[in-house]
């Protein structure tokens, strides 16, 4: 992977925190995978306090990717419709945007322990 290529991920991850923190998203961590997992550099993984409150989160994601200059789209997207857990796949980053139950239940920060995090907001 090229310099340019990680210092975009990075600031895609940033970006998606900055969103999801616009929206008054909870408990958001960065978690660089880069080094650990070939199939993504970062995990950005965030709470909204109810399913609609995810799925505002999920929207402007998308939204505010999908209208920059780089007109983004997620690969693939899963869980809109419950907005228990809902997962936006841009490639090099993964947002997963959870709600309080789901989030204590997959405890994806436990699973990726050893991987190095950062709080955001």
């Amino acid at each position: 992977m090229s310099v340019d290529a990680r210092v975009d991920s990075v600031a895609l991850a940033e970006r998606i925190a900055e969103i999801a923190s616009d929206r008054k998203a909870a408990d958001i961590r960065v978690v660089d995978l880069r080094g650990i997992v070939s199939y993504t550099d970062f995990f950005v993984i965030c709470t909204g306090n109810t399913e609609r409150q995810a799925k505002a989160i999920h929207d402007a994601i998308h939204e505010e990717l999908k209208h920059a200059d780089d007109r983004l789209l997620p690969r693939r997207t899963e869980g809109a419709g419950e907005a228990r857990w809902i997962l936006l796949d841009y490639l090099d980053v993964v947002a997963h945007i959870f709600t309080p139950e789901a989030r204590e239940y997959y405890r994806l920060e436990q699973l990726w322990g050893e991987a190095p995090a950062r709080s955001v907001g």
